[in-house]
């Protein structure tokens, strides 16, 4: 199952760094899982992106709406309610959180904000997706002496 990251333009930062990018998308790789990226700049094509979003191919969704938030309220939120796969909405300020009204079942399973880092909202949402999709590698892949509790 593919990971799909939904992002809206920005005009306070660059969005998503190509290196934190390339990161997670590696980090998705080893947990057998694809990462791709559809960016947008308007928000009828980002509507479309969601809508789009087959929940054949495609695990989890991370929603970055960016400055688009606001641009269609009304198409954005049928949008959401018409999405079949789970996702987390990421954001790098409070004043950007979408206040849809949406029914229970449309809403996101994380809501991230981390103001002033949107790099570690994805790196966060991206980790909620591939623990979603049961693609995480596990943790006895991992060497006991990478864990040091403070004892």
């Amino acid at each position: 199952m593919d990971i799909q990251i939904l992002q809206g333009s920005h005009s306070t930062s660059a969005g998503l760094p190509r290196k934190v990018f390339e990161d997670l998308r590696r980090a998705s790789r080893a947990a057998g899982s694809a990462l791709k990226l559809r960016a947008s700049t308007s928000i009828r094509p980002f509507i479309e992106s969601i809508r789009h979003t087959d929940p054949g191919t495609s695990g989890f969704v991370v929603l970055d709406p960016g400055d688009l938030a606001r641009d269609d309220p009304q198409a954005l939120r049928d949008a959401l309610e018409s999405l079949a796969v789970p996702y987390a909405e990421v954001h790098d300020s409070s004043d950007t959180l979408l206040d849809l009204p949406v029914r229970s079942s449309a809403m996101p399973i994380a809501t991230i904000v981390i103001n002033g880092d949107l790099s570690m909202s994805y790196r966060i949402a991206v980790g909620i997706g591939l623990r979603r999709i049961a693609r995480w590698p596990s943790e006895s892949a991992h060497s006991q002496d990478d864990f040091h509790n403070g004892t």
